[in-house]
Protein backbone atom coordinates (compact mmCIF):
# COMPACT_ATOMS: atom_id res chain seq x y z
CA UNK A 1 0.00 0.00 0.00
CA UNK A 2 1.21 3.49 -0.81
CA UNK A 3 0.77 6.40 1.55
CA UNK A 4 1.25 10.06 0.72
CA UNK A 5 4.68 11.01 1.99
CA UNK A 6 5.67 14.16 3.76
CA UNK A 7 8.94 15.08 2.10
CA UNK A 8 11.46 16.65 4.46
CA UNK A 9 15.01 17.86 3.98
CA UNK A 10 16.73 19.61 1.13
CA UNK A 11 15.32 19.50 -2.38
CA UNK A 12 18.10 17.06 -3.29
CA UNK A 13 17.12 14.76 -0.40
CA UNK A 14 13.47 14.96 -1.43
CA UNK A 15 14.28 14.03 -5.02
CA UNK A 16 16.46 11.13 -3.84
CA UNK A 17 13.54 9.87 -1.73
CA UNK A 18 11.07 10.05 -4.62
CA UNK A 19 13.50 8.10 -6.81
CA UNK A 20 13.71 5.42 -4.08
CA UNK A 21 9.91 5.35 -4.00
CA UNK A 22 9.86 4.93 -7.78
CA UNK A 23 12.15 1.91 -7.53
CA UNK A 24 9.92 0.38 -4.85
CA UNK A 25 6.84 0.89 -7.04
CA UNK A 26 8.45 -0.60 -10.15
CA UNK A 27 10.40 -3.48 -8.62
CA UNK A 28 9.17 -6.76 -10.10
CA UNK A 29 6.71 -5.16 -12.55
CA UNK A 30 7.42 -5.02 -16.29
CA UNK A 31 4.09 -3.78 -17.66
CA UNK A 32 4.82 -0.43 -19.30
CA UNK A 33 1.34 1.05 -18.74
CA UNK A 34 1.32 0.10 -15.06
CA UNK A 35 4.82 1.51 -14.53
CA UNK A 36 4.15 4.76 -16.38
CA UNK A 37 0.84 5.18 -14.55
CA UNK A 38 2.50 4.79 -11.15
CA UNK A 39 5.40 7.05 -12.16
CA UNK A 40 3.05 9.86 -13.24
CA UNK A 41 0.96 9.50 -10.07
CA UNK A 42 4.10 9.52 -7.90
CA UNK A 43 5.51 12.65 -9.55
CA UNK A 44 2.13 14.36 -9.45
CA UNK A 45 1.88 13.97 -5.68
CA UNK A 46 5.57 14.82 -5.18
CA UNK A 47 5.88 17.96 -7.31
CA UNK A 48 4.19 21.16 -6.21
CA UNK A 49 3.01 23.94 -8.50
CA UNK A 50 2.34 21.64 -11.46
CA UNK A 51 -0.87 21.07 -13.41
CA UNK A 52 0.05 18.17 -15.72
CA UNK A 53 2.44 15.22 -15.34
CA UNK A 54 2.49 12.47 -17.89
CA UNK A 55 3.93 10.58 -20.79
CA UNK A 56 3.79 10.57 -24.55
CA UNK A 57 4.96 7.36 -26.20
CA UNK A 58 6.51 6.86 -29.63
CA UNK A 59 4.17 5.11 -32.02
CA UNK A 60 4.48 5.06 -35.81
CA UNK A 61 6.85 8.04 -35.86
CA UNK A 62 4.85 10.36 -33.60
CA UNK A 63 4.16 10.87 -29.90
CA UNK A 64 0.89 9.42 -28.62
CA UNK A 65 -0.66 10.26 -25.25
CA UNK A 66 0.15 7.77 -22.49
CA UNK A 67 -0.57 7.62 -18.76
CA UNK A 68 -0.89 11.03 -17.13
CA UNK A 69 -2.29 13.09 -14.25
CA UNK A 70 -4.12 16.29 -15.15
CA UNK A 71 -6.71 17.63 -17.56
CA UNK A 72 -7.41 15.80 -20.83
CA UNK A 73 -4.55 16.38 -23.25
CA UNK A 74 -3.57 16.46 -26.89
CA UNK A 75 -3.52 12.88 -28.16
CA UNK A 76 -0.89 13.03 -30.94
CA UNK A 77 2.16 15.24 -31.31
CA UNK A 78 4.39 15.12 -34.41
CA UNK A 79 8.15 14.98 -33.88
CA UNK A 80 9.60 18.49 -33.93
CA UNK A 81 6.30 20.16 -32.94
CA UNK A 82 5.86 21.90 -29.60
CA UNK A 83 8.08 21.29 -26.60
CA UNK A 84 7.37 17.55 -26.47
CA UNK A 85 7.98 16.96 -30.16
CA UNK A 86 11.15 19.08 -30.11
CA UNK A 87 12.59 17.28 -27.06
CA UNK A 88 11.76 13.95 -28.71
CA UNK A 89 13.34 14.90 -32.03
CA UNK A 90 16.49 16.30 -30.36
CA UNK A 91 16.52 13.46 -27.80
CA UNK A 92 17.41 15.92 -25.04
CA UNK A 93 15.65 17.51 -22.09
CA UNK A 94 14.08 20.89 -22.75
CA UNK A 95 13.16 23.29 -19.97
CA UNK A 96 10.96 26.23 -20.98
CA UNK A 97 10.54 29.20 -18.63
CA UNK A 98 7.61 30.69 -20.58
CA UNK A 99 5.77 28.38 -22.98
CA UNK A 100 4.24 31.35 -24.79
CA UNK A 101 7.73 32.30 -25.96
CA UNK A 102 8.44 28.81 -27.35
CA UNK A 103 7.95 28.72 -31.14
CA UNK A 104 5.15 26.34 -32.07
CA UNK A 105 4.09 25.63 -28.48
CA UNK A 106 1.06 23.33 -28.38
CA UNK A 107 -1.37 24.57 -25.73
CA UNK A 108 -3.30 21.59 -24.36
CA UNK A 109 -4.02 23.28 -21.02
CA UNK A 110 -4.42 27.07 -21.23
CA UNK A 111 -3.19 27.37 -17.60
CA UNK A 112 0.30 26.04 -18.44
CA UNK A 113 3.01 28.68 -18.26
CA UNK A 114 6.25 26.66 -18.05
CA UNK A 115 7.25 23.14 -18.99
CA UNK A 116 9.98 20.54 -18.81
CA UNK A 117 10.14 17.56 -21.16
CA UNK A 118 12.53 14.65 -20.64
CA UNK A 119 13.07 12.07 -23.40
CA UNK A 120 12.85 8.41 -22.40
CA UNK A 121 15.73 6.70 -24.19
CA UNK A 122 16.60 3.02 -23.92
CA UNK A 123 19.57 1.53 -25.76
CA UNK A 124 19.66 4.55 -28.08
CA UNK A 125 15.96 4.25 -28.98
CA UNK A 126 13.40 6.91 -28.10
CA UNK A 127 10.50 5.33 -26.17
CA UNK A 128 8.68 8.60 -25.53
CA UNK A 129 8.85 11.63 -23.25
CA UNK A 130 7.96 12.66 -19.72
CA UNK A 131 6.10 15.98 -19.89
CA UNK A 132 5.50 18.20 -16.85
CA UNK A 133 3.63 21.51 -17.00
CA UNK A 134 3.23 24.27 -14.43
CA UNK A 135 0.73 27.12 -14.16
CA UNK A 136 3.57 29.47 -13.18
CA UNK A 137 6.41 30.83 -15.27
CA UNK A 138 9.97 29.67 -14.61
CA UNK A 139 8.80 26.78 -12.37
CA UNK A 140 11.58 24.34 -13.31
CA UNK A 141 15.24 24.98 -12.55
CA UNK A 142 18.57 23.22 -13.04
CA UNK A 143 18.01 21.00 -9.99
CA UNK A 144 14.61 19.85 -11.31
CA UNK A 145 16.24 19.18 -14.67
CA UNK A 146 19.02 17.09 -13.09
CA UNK A 147 16.79 14.98 -10.85
CA UNK A 148 13.95 14.53 -13.36
CA UNK A 149 16.57 13.26 -15.82
CA UNK A 150 17.70 10.80 -13.13
CA UNK A 151 14.10 9.82 -12.33
CA UNK A 152 13.52 9.13 -16.03
CA UNK A 153 16.67 7.01 -16.38
CA UNK A 154 15.60 4.88 -13.43
CA UNK A 155 12.11 4.56 -14.90
CA UNK A 156 13.46 3.53 -18.32
CA UNK A 157 15.50 0.76 -16.72
CA UNK A 158 12.16 -0.86 -15.74
CA UNK A 159 10.49 -0.49 -19.14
Amino acid sequence: MFNVESYNGTREEKYKLVIKQLIALLEGERNIIANLSNASALLNQFLDRTNWVGFYLMEDGELVLGPFQGLPACVRIPLGKGVCGTAAKQMETIRVEDVHQFPGHIACDAASQSEIVIPLIKEGKLLGVLDIDSPEKNRFDKLDHEYLDEFSKVLVSYL
